[in-house]
């Protein structure tokens, strides 16, 4: 039986063993790059004490939420750390970081690009629709063997499944933007510059940061999926479970994933809302000043 049932399979695996052939060292040159960034970014999330990070974390909670939800940072982190799974919580979130950060870099000037230009918009929003559909364990085969296992080939997996939100809401919050405003700036003279980062970019903020939220939480689901190609972290305990068939392992990794993705959820969604200003206290006239308004 053929790997490939069609034309279409065949051609797509021409692709990948052509892009393998011919490039193999631009890919591992690549790989290394990645690979030392995150290997960086994980060792400097694991060199914070477990207190340091509980504190920083309620506190940004506290400022952003409010005492109830730093309370609930605080149980999940001693949850975790009970479990003995903050290891594999930094690893995680080491990956999760990594591949925000690369979908951000991609994703919002391509949202940007897809809202100023109607051609480009249009040829965006079906690339995305494909990369939205495509199952998530698809990605980890052109992957793995570009880049072999480990964490390099699991962030790029996870960057092509989790970079569509952003660039969608990107380009809503940009054609959102009123008309009016960007009338108002052009006859002050804008320029398009001008009026894509004093305008367009600040009244896009909370939509942009709702596909930000979404990336990270596609992001870490994905992660969770790439633990079969050796990502690491939380994804690999719950593996584990799986492959000893331990509901307590598989239970405890889960309740990892849920308790960590809670918080950068939440932490996220607050960055896109806007920030209250406080009530003005309207003070009561005086009953002199009032008998004398009524006399008048």
């Amino acid at each position: 039986m053929n790997s490939s049932s069609s034309i279409i399979g065949q051609f797509a695996a021409n692709v990948v063993t052509f892009l393998f052939q011919h490039f193999q060292g631009g890919f591992d040159a690549f790989s290394a790059a990645l690979g030392a960034f995150v290997k960086a970014l994980e060792d400097g999330l694991g060199a914070v004490p477990f207190v340091v990070m509980l504190v920083l974390l309620m506190a940004l909670a506290l400022w952003r939420r409010g005492a109830v939800f730093a309370a609930f940072v605080g149980i999940a982190l001693l949850v975790i750390n009970y479990m003995h799974l903050w290891p594999q919580t930094v690893a995680t979130l080491a990956l999760v970081i990594a591949a925000t950060f690369f979908s951000l870099v991609i994703g919002v000037p391509l949202g940007i690009w897809g809202a100023r230009n109607t051609h480009v918009g249009v040829v965006l929003r079906s690339l995305l629709d494909f990369m939205q559909t495509m199952p998530a364990f698809v990605y980890l085969i052109p992957a793995v063997i570009l880049f072999g296992l480990g964490r390099v080939p699991a962030v790029i997996a996870t960057v092509v499944f989790a970079m569509p939100p952003v660039v969608r809401l990107t380009t809503l919050g940009i054609r959102q933007v009123r008309e009016e405003l960007l009338e108002a700036g052009r006859s002050f003279g804008s320029t398009d510059a001008q009026l894509l980062w004093k305008i367009q970019l600040p009244n896009a903020l909370p939509s942009i940061m709702a596909g930000v939220n979404q990336t990270i939480m596609m992001a870490l689901s994905m992660v969770v999926v790439a633990s079969m190609i050796g990502a690491g972290g939380l994804g690999e305990y719950v593996l584990s479970g799986i492959q000893r068939l331990d509901i307590g392992i598989g239970f405890e990794g889960g309740l990892g994933v849920v308790l960590l993705a809670i918080v950068l959820d939440r932490l996220t969604e607050s960055f896109g809302g806007k920030q209250r200003k406080p009530r003005k206290v309207v003070k009561p006239a005086k009953a002199g000043a009032s008998a004398t308004a009524k006399a008048g």
